[in-house]
């Protein structure tokens, strides 16, 4: 190999080392891109529903009437693959922690227009057999009240109603369900 091929080599192999590391810093210091545990003092109060065009599988529900119970606000929409990955996990929570406290909602914002359809949404609720509260977030009022950024996204809030709890994306399915637990096993607020 001549020496400006090798030279050309060299760079290309040292562009793409330099884009990987670069990608690896951002994964880990991104965030919102793994599981974020407020732990105390590091919590935040959880904003109400906003906007939302529709209420499914619900009367519409309000954070504030919520305390006393811990919510796992789920961020989805329903042609998303990573969604429906995460869904089976999330309507298991929903059947196994309802009796104990656990309330679900999940969040229906659209990524593309025909996920706005109202009618789309009731029809893959009816095939994905979702029983959880589904509010349908056209306007992302909902998620940038969160402050939200991805799909699919869980929020756990506690019993004082503050989010304690976040992941982005797939997996880290048992570290959330023992957070759910956890939640679920401490004392309610009085008066609630």
């Amino acid at each position: 190999m001549n020496r400006t091929r090798r030279f050309a080599l060299s760079k290309a192999l040292s562009f793409t080392a330099g884009i990987a590391a670069l990608a690896a810093v951002t994964a880990l210091s991104a965030p919102g891109l793994r599981a974020q545990d407020a732990g105390a003092g590091n919590t935040r109060p959880a904003p109400e529903f906003q906007g939302i065009d529709r209420w499914l599988n619900s009367e519409p529900l309000e954070i504030r009437k919520l305390r006393g119970r811990v919510v796992l606000v789920d961020f989805w929409t329903f042609d998303c693959s990573n969604c429906l990955n995460q869904l089976p996990y999330v309507k298991n929570w929903n059947e196994k922690y309802k009796d104990q406290g656990l309330v679900v909602v999940g969040v229906h914002t659209p990524e593309f227009p025909f996920e706005r359809s109202t009618e789309n949404v009731q029809r893959a609720i009816r095939q994905l057999q979702i029983s959880h509260a589904v509010a349908q977030d056209n306007s992302y009022a909902t998620w940038r009240a969160f402050g939200n950024q991805f799909w699919p996204a869980i929020y756990l809030i506690d019993k004082q109603g503050r989010i304690v709890y976040s992941h982005f994306g797939e997996g880290r399915y048992g570290e959330t369900e023992k957070k759910i637990q956890a939640l679920l096993a401490e004392p309610a607020p009085a008066g609630s």
